[in-house]
């Protein structure tokens, strides 16, 4: 049986740095015709693209996500074509028949029969936001990074002031470096005009602390790695200004969110928006949105035998957010509906598993709250976990669920 043809006029695009491959495929009664074009990645060459395509009434189109390749092609046919962004793995050709031709006609012949998967795109304006929080997520990154560096080159100096005080890049701390810094050679000073007065009856243990060698060229080391990190924290701020700035028309959807548990930074609810967007239409269910964001079990099933049921590798950015916010709402017993249930699961599937667990409840949390515009409420899920009285349960099920609940069953004498 033949498959279905679902789109009679579409468009595969194999898409490169400096040049792409279109190939349409039109249908007339059951035979499919191709003609195929190369163009070049300059504005113009993308123009002449969709002028092609709207000269052959070619409306659909279907292209890989090859690098940052396809964000111009993507921008340049946004307005004139409906496009659908497939993974490299999904349209993957034959190996050893593969060429710039017929990658495009084989994208082309996947995507008539609808056998292409999607990928999620949300509007430019949700996209721009999600640029920039991504940057941001880096520039963060590399603070850290400077951070460990500024507190090797103590290590190595043997100054350990980690030893004493609960943060290194703190106001006392910091006094006492600049102050090290100063003269390497010399760490026989006062310390007691620099610390902060709850720092006092530390001073013996901060005066061994700084009992190292700083050599010159550590010294040197260590100037440039402030001056480094005081530069990326005002690039940071520049750039916490514009992404405020943009998302200003998300107001409303921010304020719901931070109504979640552990999400009290505003950029954590932007940081959201910028990947899941504020219409939750384009995901059918809470679970298809878990699945977009790595949060569920995989399917590996053969011959009646489940193989590995590991989370994907989806979500690279917005997985780790979710997982830092579960993280910290469990040690809290400000929301028992949350911790409760983390303690139920990870006295049966351990600590990684209840942890993805939790997350998976915010982000479903979060899909509820932005389609039904309602803040959090904790008192859904404590009903939630009340077993109704009607409900009739076996012996081994009511065994199962006093062992849940932490008790030890022992046979009756």
């Amino acid at each position: 049986m033949a498959l279905k043809i679902v789109y009679q006029v579409c468009c595969g695009i194999d898409v490169h740095k400096t040049f792409v491959v279109a190939c349409i495929a039109t249908t007339n009664k059951g035979v499919t015709t191709y003609k195929s074009h190369r163009f070049s990645t300059y504005t113009k060459g993308l123009q002449e693209l969709s002028q092609w395509l709207c000269k052959n009434d070619c409306k659909d189109v279907c292209m890989e996500s090859t690098g940052k390749y396809w964000i111009p092609v993507f921008n340049v046919l946004e307005d004139s074509c409906n496009i659908v962004l497939a993974h490299p793995k999904y349209v993957k050709a034959i190996r050893g028949k593969k060429t710039d031709k017929k990658d495009a006609k084989w994208i082309a012949d996947l995507f008539k029969h609808d056998l292409v998967a999607g990928s999620f795109m949300p509007p430019l304006a949700i996209r721009q936001l999600r640029d920039l929080m991504r940057y941001r997520f880096k520039l963060t990154n590399f603070m850290s990074s400077e951070k460990n560096r500024l507190q090797n080159s103590l290590t190595v100096s043997n100054i350990q002031l980690g030893n004493v005080v609960s943060d290194t890049f703190g106001k006392s701390s910091m006094n006492i470096i600049n102050k090290l810094l100063e003269n390497p050679l010399d760490n026989n000073f006062d310390i007691e005009p620099l610390v902060h007065a709850s720092m006092k009856e530390k001073l013996p243990e901060l005066e061994l602390a700084i009992d190292g060698f700083i050599t010159p060229e550590q010294a040197e080391k260590l100037k440039v790695i402030k001056r480094h990190y005081k530069d990326l924290e005002s690039r940071k701020a520049d750039l916490e200004k514009i992404i405020l700035s943009l998302s200003e028309p998300y107001t409303g959807q921010i304020d719901l969110i931070l109504t979640v548990p552990s999400f009290k930074n505003i950029f954590s609810a932007i940081a959201v928006i910028s990947e899941i967007g504020v219409n939750m239409d384009v995901f059918p269910t809470a679970k298809h949105l878990c699945s977009w964001a790595g949060l569920t079990p995989t399917n590996n099933e053969s011959a009646g035998k489940k193989k590995s049921v590991r989370i994907s590798r989806a979500g690279c950015y917005i997985k780790p957010l979710l997982v830092q916010c579960a993280t910290a709402v469990v040690k809290s017993e400000k929301h028992p509906e949350i911790r409760n249930r983390y303690l139920r699961l990870k006295q049966r599937r351990g600590h990684k598993k209840a942890i993805i667990a939790i997350a998976r409840m915010l982000l479903t949390a979060i899909y509820n709250i932005l389609k039904k515009k309602e803040s959090y409420n904790a008192e859904l899920y404590r009903k939630a976990d009340v077993l109704p009285v009607s409900r009739e349960i076996t012996v081994e099920q009511a065994i199962i669920l006093a062992r849940t609940q932490g008790y030890r069953i022992r046979a009756a004498s």
